[in-house]
């Protein structure tokens, strides 16, 4: 047998490899990932945003006793509701009534010496002068006698206005000071019902505020911090004459009806501030958005089974769902299981149409979706 040349036999090698290599096996391609589409949820729903403040109240006055003594009695319980004009302490009051005395003996008397002035200074007995002198005496005699008369009814120390009385500052048998302003603070009344809650709010919020004041004022729901719903209403009656130069925020006020006057002053409360009109919104739940650099997205599935990708502007929170400001239509069918299998638009998918639905409570230990607009929430018109 005749040997081939070993170029030869590796040459023949070669091309039985390559004639292998020219006819792969037959392979099928992979089937189009599986999803969940939906058309957005719609439902009109009014916007809130959230804050925390703190409950004050509309009024708070330090009592003060206008004339100074001894305290005689108390005439209330410490914290009991005391109407306007309801007697709070008594004075003794014998000092005033003896300066009274002393007071109408010495009027009495300056008029007596007037009536004679007046016989004398008719037929000129007496100067012009000593008349009028006579005359003034008896003016400042009166005068005296209001004084000593409001003195006397100092020493009954009453309640300035209607509102919760704090535990008193002294006891009878004290002598106290009396004066507006350096006198002794026997004890302090606040009004609370209604109660006031103020909050820090922003420029934006301002707005909204004030668009809604031209229709009877913006509304106020606040919880306190053991209660899990809104239980308290109210009205925005004030906004601060000008925004803070540092923060950009400005502080308002809104009234609170308190029954019972359970709300006590300095007491924090989380509230919800009523932002615009109730208006058409489509919500998604967050897992079917997401983020494409500094913009948000939802994929949505063609007829043909193509993805496309359509960048939205989000909106606050309702009841688990978030708002769709804009960017998608109602009859979108977006993605909402299953995004993780698109990576990249014009990519086909077999998809399986589902509904939304709102969550029956909200997600437990799951973190929220990044870079979400700033703390506001939405809820459906007629719910909390």
């Amino acid at each position: 047998m005749r040997k081939l040349p070993a170029f030869t036999a590796l040459g023949l090698i070669t091309a039985v490899a390559l004639a292998g290599c020219g006819k792969p096996e037959a392979q099928g391609a992979p089937p189009p990932p599986q999803v969940s589409v939906a058309t957005p949820l719609q439902e009109t729903v009014v916007d809130w945003s959230d804050f925390v403040g703190r409950f004050e109240a509309p009024q708070q006055v330090e009592v003060r006793a206008r004339a100074g003594g001894f305290v005689q009695a108390v005439h209330f319980r410490d914290g009991q509701y005391v109407q306007k004009g309801q007697l709070l302490f008594t004075l003794d009051p014998r000092q005033a009534q003896a300066a009274l005395a002393s007071a109408q003996a010495r009027a009495a008397q300056a008029r007596g010496e007037l009536e004679r002035a007046e016989a004398l200074v008719a037929t000129q007995a007496i100067s012009r002068e000593l008349y009028d002198s006579r005359k003034a005496a008896a003016l400042v005699a009166d005068a005296e006698v209001r004084a000593r008369q409001l003195d006397v009814e100092f020493t009954r120390v009453t309640a300035p206005i209607s509102g919760t009385v704090s535990d008193r500052r002294v006891d009878p048998g004290n002598v106290i000071a009396g004066g507006t302003s350096a006198g002794d603070v026997l004890t302090t009344i606040v009004s609370t019902s209604p109660i006031y809650f103020t909050f820090d709010a922003s420029e934006a919020q301002l707005l909204q505020a004030q668009r809604a004041g031209a229709k009877g004022g913006a509304t106020v729901k606040v919880k306190l911090q053991d209660e899990p719903d809104y239980n308290w209403t109210g009205k925005v009656d004030f906004s601060d004459n000008a925004l803070d130069g540092g923060s950009g925020a400005v502080r308002m006020r809104a009234v609170i009806n308190n029954p019972g006057n359970f709300l006590k002053p300095g007491m924090f409360g989380h509230a919800r501030l009523e932002g615009a009109a109730p208006y058409q919104a489509m919500l998604l739940p967050d897992t079917a958005i997401a983020s494409d650099a500094a913009r948000k997205v939802v994929y949505v599935a063609n007829a043909d089974g193509s993805v496309a990708v359509k960048p939205v502007q989000l909106g606050p929170l309702s009841g688990g769902l978030r708002v769709i400001r804009s960017g998608l239509t109602p009859t979108d069918k977006v993605i909402v299981n299953g995004i993780q299998r698109v990576q990249q638009p014009g990519v086909k998918v077999q998809a399986k149409t589902v509904a939304i639905t709102r969550p029956k409570s909200g997600p437990v230990g799951q973190a929220p979706a990044p870079s979400i607009p700033p703390a506001s929430v939405a809820t459906p018109v007629g719910a909390n």
